[in-house]
């Protein structure tokens, strides 16, 4: 097979856009801060927060979400949650006084194994992360698993069609239905509101899926 520096790169971003490290992670992170502002905005405005609870950013990646969630948080808690060593040290520097004030905390972990105890969160938002999960199904019972009975949370996802017309997207994401996504939410016990967001870069709506737990009947 012939070396094709396109090819390279292109697996290059892929990666890193999954699980930014070094040099490039640092610019990487730069890029999903800018492009993912709208987004992540919208997201944490489904959560309806009023200023005190636990909340999370699963996959928090470049930091901007943690940014947002600490602005609408005046006596409230916000976890950040990442695979990434390099952005766990990144969001250290970036929000010493947040960390230090214990207004945050900082995990290195995954959609499958959360650090946090059943119903410890009022509410979670996970932008753009569910491409890298290879269990969907046991990311979808972990966010389930975290959720308080009153509490919400936001799952984004950027259009399928869209995504696959992308060439970095074919080196390590996992694009999946946005229905398949929803079935999986719900199996897991939450009920899913799909609503959307405008986003300029795109062609195609982004997806917010508002979860709620599911009320148990019968």
């Amino acid at each position: 097979m012939r070396f094709s520096p396109r090819t390279a790169w292109l697996r290059t971003v892929g990666k890193q856009l999954g699980h930014p490290s070094g040099p490039l992670g640092a610019v990487v992170a730069r890029v999903l801060n800018r492009g993912n502002r709208g987004p992540i905005a919208a997201a944490i405005a489904e959560l309806e927060l009023t200023g005190t609870e636990t909340v999370a950013d699963v996959g928090f990646g470049g930091g901007i979400g943690l940014d947002l969630l600490l602005a609408g948080l005046g006596g409230g808690l916000v976890h950040g949650v990442d695979p990434s060593t390099a952005m766990i040290e990144r969001a250290r520097k970036a929000h010493a006084s947040a960390l230090t004030a214990g207004r945050l905390t900082l995990h290195e972990g995954t959609m499958e194994q959360l650090p946090f105890g059943d119903g410890a969160l009022d509410g979670w938002i996970t932008l753009n992360t569910v491409y890298f999960a290879p269990d969907l199904a046991a990311a979808a019972h972990g966010l389930r698993r975290v959720l308080t009975p009153t509490g919400r949370g936001v799952v984004g996802i950027a259009d399928p069609d869209w995504m696959g017309r992308q060439a970095f997207t074919q080196h390590g994401f996992r694009l999946r239905p946005v229905d398949d996504i929803i079935a999986a939410l719900e199996v897991a016990g939450l009920e899913v509101e799909r609503r959307t967001f405008d986003d300029p870069r795109a062609t195609e709506p982004f997806n917010l899926l508002v979860c709620r737990v599911a009320s148990r009947t019968g």
